[in-house]
């Protein structure tokens, strides 16, 4: 009777251990999925670009601080023509016509209206097109990969045709990071 109970013991051990290597081989890769999938959205990391342009513009938080910066407000708040908008565009001409661009030093900051507070919410790079294009062989810019969008004279801007890359880098874009038009900034403010 003994070895009658220790044989049936051993059986349901191994059925066991069976049942528990089972749970493991299936249960791992259900976790490991859950685990990646939530890491990915609650703590998606930003494209390089995004991260370059905070890093670089995080001193222009405060509006305040572009005295003697080069940068000026142009144009009003921008709004867009059926949804969203780019902002009030702090621009500085200096760097808007030297022809070049540096993914540090954006031609454009753009700030939401908050009532008399302006509230830095992304940047533009913006380059000739004439010149640029004469300068690189007819290729368009492109900034960390990301292509610039080509504006053609005439435009609204009252200005030469040029390129431009928007970078909402300071407040998220439902649409992506490097849309022209942001649905979560507003001109209403002002």
């Amino acid at each position: 009777m003994t070895s009658n109970i220790s044989s049936v013991l051993k059986i349901i051990a191994g059925n066991l251990r069976w049942i528990f290597i089972s749970a493991i081989v299936i249960g791992a890769p259900i976790l490991a999925i859950a685990q990646d999938s939530s890491h990915n959205h609650d703590h998606e990391v930003p494209a390089k670009l995004v991260q370059v342009v905070r890093e670089n513009t995080a001193q222009f938080l405060n509006v305040n601080n572009l005295r003697g910066t080069g940068y000026a407000p142009a144009f009003g708040c921008v709004s867009g023509p059926d949804h969203g908008a780019m902002g009030i565009h702090y621009i500085n001409m200096g760097l808007v016509g030297d022809g070049a661009l540096d993914e540090r030093a954006p031609e454009a900051l753009i700030y939401e209206p908050v009532g008399k507070a302006r509230r830095l919410v992304g940047v533009e790079y913006i380059v000739d097109a004439t010149i640029w294009l004469a300068a690189h062989d007819n290729a368009p810019p492109q900034l960390e990969g990301q292509d610039f969008q080509f504006v053609d004279a005439p435009n609204r801007f009252g200005i030469p045709s040029f390129f431009e890359l928007h970078v909402w880098a300071w407040r998220d874009n439902p649409q992506g990071a490097f849309v022209d038009w942001n649905n979560n900034v507003s001109c209403e403010g002002q």
